[in-house]
């Protein structure tokens, strides 16, 4: 059954293939179009950098007019993402617009890795941390980086 998700996910996924940007990467799982696996790489020239990081995707029949749940899989320490996964992200959450395609979620997501915002914490010692410890903040992803490349 082809619905309006659907057709849009294909499109989506037709041009993240044709056109991927630096340092990310997301397909279907399992032939499942509503349920996508993400790689983000930190990144260069960052505390993250050498990183990737996995995420799933979650959409549903509501898309585009509706954002995906998106969460990390792989474990992260930074202000804007919670203890399981879930992300404090605007444009998925009340700024979301149906013109964001996922390649356009995932470069967000990637850009919000090296700026965060403090002010909106989901993870209250990693904001605490960037704000008054950079280098044991820094050192702590440096941490998360290196778990990312053994971790399942």
């Amino acid at each position: 059954m082809s619905t309006p998700a659907r057709k849009r996910l294909m499109r989506d996924f037709k041009r993240l293939q044709q056109d991927p940007p630096a340092g990310i990467s997301g397909a279907p799982h399992d032939n499942n179009i509503m349920l996508w696996n993400a790689v983000i790489f930190g990144p260069d020239d960052t505390p993250w950098d050498g990183g990737t990081f996995k995420l799933s995707l979650q959409f549903s029949e509501d898309y585009p007019n509706k954002p995906p749940t998106v969460r990390f899989v792989s474990r992260m320490f930074h202000p804007n993402i919670y203890a399981d996964g879930s992300i404090c992200l605007d444009i998925l959450q009340n700024q979301w617009s149906p013109i964001y395609d996922v390649a356009a979620i995932l470069t967000s997501i990637q850009s919000l890795l090296c700026d965060p915002n403090p002010n909106s914490p989901a993870n209250s010692e990693a904001a605490r941390m960037y704000s008054e410890n950079k280098r044991e903040y820094n050192r702590k992803v440096r941490d998360v980086v290196e778990q990312s490349w053994t971790a399942d």
